[in-house]
């Protein structure tokens, strides 16, 4: 078996993996920038009155004509005003908010919901709305009427007419937050959202192929003695600390096997890695493989859920599952399946010179130590064919569709690994078009040539001949 080699790790590239990862579960959740924003509010509320009382007798007259004008009573009647009307439209953005996630969880797919949460605007808008209200409530507290000698009136003027600037400010962001809800809810928006966070995924983790790469090389394998690994929790795998793994090994003396991808699921007990000394026959000592084991352990973190942070597969996912969601008897609508493969295909040929599949890690002697999975581009493929396939080959549009994505595919392969798995694909959705009857079966059959001639021409002139395909 044969993989890539990435080198030794590079410690500013490890923490950058790891503040990417940080970034992803911070942005895919609405509480964080609110809070940020209602603990501003809440400071800006205590500081803004204490500027009032260090400028108030030195403010210019024509500053001051800007300025809110009334006096306690009056003040206390507009922060209250505020703070009522904007919990009221905090909690109509809430309704709205949580009716668009509802919609998308049933429409298209419960796996877009962090999509939906991740969404900048929504929370931003939040925040403002929470913000604005906090601030008016910690500013309406320093608002004092003249009740005796010790007790002068205090009207905070910079501060109200910040107050009254933030509502202006909130309503305007209602507006352009209604309009903002209308395009994200467009399945045209959604679909080219989850195609740029996968394309912007691919490119963060996964290395080009260049001309002077080279062959791949030999991946490691583990000998029948290895040390199996098992997984202590159960759920996804969201993150494989390289680093972590690569120093435990080096430690060690000793190699490591991941055999779990990220995105792939977890069972609590079931192997997830294996590791063997880097001289054999003798096997790692006890104490010595039971603490490599241990830190393979917190290298493989998991999660309830995938995220998109090193994770290309789990795009795709989405994609298609909102092309076997269109597909359903309860839905029936091909146009969105189309325009998912559409997404698909543009996603698959981002991806083609990437250097997918199993890769090891070095040393910095350059000895191969660890060896990760990753899944390859066959896999990739064969999860963006397979459901659409078996659900949606009878309608001629996404017959067409996957014909079309498999002859664009075919004509910018350029790697006899990705007209092999085109190739196979191909010889799968031909069985399917016996479905169909006259013109339409004539004219997916002529779809099917056109793809099989850019798979044949690519292998003729860049790799060995064809396979014979499997008659129709």
């Amino acid at each position: 078996m044969t993989g890539e080699s990435t080198g030794h790790t590079n410690p500013l590239e490890v923490l950058r993996r790891r503040r990417r990862v940080l970034a992803e579960a911070l942005r895919s959740r609405l509480w964080p920038l609110p809070a940020v924003a209602v603990l501003l509010a809440v400071l800006a509320g205590i500081g803004v009155p204490e500027l009032d009382t260090a400028v108030d007798d030195h403010m210019p007259p024509a500053v001051a004509g800007y300025l809110f004008g009334g006096g306690a009573d009056a003040a206390r009647e507009v922060l209250g005003a505020i703070a009522a009307s904007l919990i009221t439209v905090t909690s109509l953005t809430f309704s709205l908010t949580l009716v668009t996630l509802q919609l998308a969880s049933s429409q298209y797919s419960p796996r877009l919901l962090r999509t939906f949460a991740a969404d900048r605007v929504v929370q931003r808008t939040l925040a403002l709305f929470l913000s604005t209200f906090i601030y008016a409530l910690t500013v309406l507290r320093t608002v004092r009427n003249e009740t005796g000698t010790d007790t002068n009136e205090f009207v905070p003027q910079l501060a109200v007419t910040l107050a009254y600037a933030l509502t202006v400010a909130s309503v305007v962001a209602l507006v352009l937050f209604l309009g903002h809800l209308v395009r994200q809810i467009r399945i045209e928006t959604i679909l080219d959202q989850v195609r740029a966070d996968t394309c912007a995924t691919a490119a963060h983790i996964l290395p080009r192929a260049t001309a002077d790469s080279g062959p791949a090389q030999p991946l490691p394998e583990p000998p029948p003695h290895a040390h199996l690994v098992d997984a202590t929790g159960s759920g996804f795998v969201i993150e494989i600390d390289e680093h972590a793994v690569l120093t435990a090994a080096v430690h060690a003396d000793a190699l490591v096997r991941i055999d779990r991808p990220v995105g792939s699921p977890l069972v609590a007990g079931t192997p997830i890695a294996r590791c063997w000394p880097v001289h054999p026959p003798h096997p790692l000592a006890g104490e010595t493989s039971d603490r490599l084991a241990d830190r393979i352990r917190d290298a493989v973190r998991t999660g309830s859920e995938r995220t998109t942070a090193q994770d290309v597969g789990y795009g795709l996912r989405q994609l298609t599952d909102v092309v076997v969601r269109a597909l359903s008897p309860g839905i029936n609508d091909p146009t969105t399946a189309v325009h998912g493969l559409v997404a698909c295909t543009a996603v698959l040929v981002e991806l083609l010179p990437a250097r997918l599949g199993p890769y090891t890690v070095c040393d910095s002697d350059d000895r191969a130590r660890v060896v990760i999975a990753r899944p390859t581009f066959a896999d990739l493929l064969d999860l963006v064919c397979t459901q659409p396939r078996l659900y949606g080959a009878a309608d001629p549009d996404v017959a067409e569709a996957l014909l079309s994505m498999l002859h664009l595919l075919a004509r910018k392969a350029s790697t006899e690994e990705h007209r092999t798995a085109i190739h196979d694909q191909l010889v799968l959705v031909r069985a399917r078009i016996n479905d169909h009857d006259g013109a339409t079966r004539r004219h997916l059959e002529r779809r099917a040539r056109d793809a099989e001639e850019a798979v044949t021409h690519r292998w003729l002139s860049r790799g060995p001949a064809p396979r014979p395909s499997d008659p129709p």
